[in-house]
């Protein structure tokens, strides 16, 4: 009997154990437990947009790239000239980073959509690669597109995998991009790394 009751007892201490645990990975226990948050003041961010209107071939710049537990997110500026036509092979896709783009000022045609034609991998040596979205490709169109006029003010979400491609741009076109980076395949990018990024970028 007493064995009995001591074998019951075990299970329901066990099973107690396993749904309070379950329970506590569920409610109230944050997934990033004790981690700060991160301010980018305005004045950096138009050091940025400075930096890209100064400098055309930089188009995208990471300002941070964050751990916050079960993900990483990056945050980064981009300034794009004015195109006329798309460049060839200029759809792009990520494998593993989703990006929101936040219009700060111009505007521009935007194609987007998950069936790409003649997708080329990017090398692994690629900057985007290494430092910005993670592995991906290019291609040469997408099939079924949408097709966004961005303005300022405007927010697009591009999903991981979703072809994207600017075809026209007016005269320019600038945006914060917030990159979602679950598989975090990005290297982190702390305030005294963009620090150091805009030091060594004014030289």
């Amino acid at each position: 009997m007493r064995t009995i009751v001591g074998v019951v007892a075990g299970v329901i201490v066990v099973g107690a154990a396993f749904v309070i645990g379950r329970l506590s990975a569920q409610e109230g226990v944050a997934s990033c437990r004790f981690c700060p948050s991160t301010y980018i003041p305005r004045s950096e961010i138009e050091q940025y947009i400075a930096l890209g209107r100064a400098q055309p071939s930089l188009i995208d710049q990471q300002m941070r790239a964050l751990d916050i537990g079960k993900a990483q997110v990056e945050v980064a500026l981009v300034h794009r000239t004015k195109l006329d036509a798309p460049t060839a092979r200029s759809v792009a896709t990520h494998d593993k980073v989703s990006e929101v783009y936040y219009i700060i000022s111009g505007s521009g045609t935007n194609r987007t959509g998950p069936d790409v034609v003649d997708s080329q991998r990017r090398p692994a040596d690629d900057r985007a690669v290494r430092l910005l979205n993670g592995p991906g490709a290019n291609a040469t169109d997408i099939r079924n597109a949408a097709e966004h006029e961005l303005r300022a003010g405007d927010v697009i979400v591009i999903p991981a995998g979703t072809g994207h491609q600017f075809t026209k741009i007016d005269d320019h076109i600038t945006y914060l991009m917030v990159r979602i980076d679950p598989d975090k395949v990005v290297p982190l990018m702390s305030e005294a790394d963009s620090r150091t990024y805009l030091e060594a970028s004014r030289r």
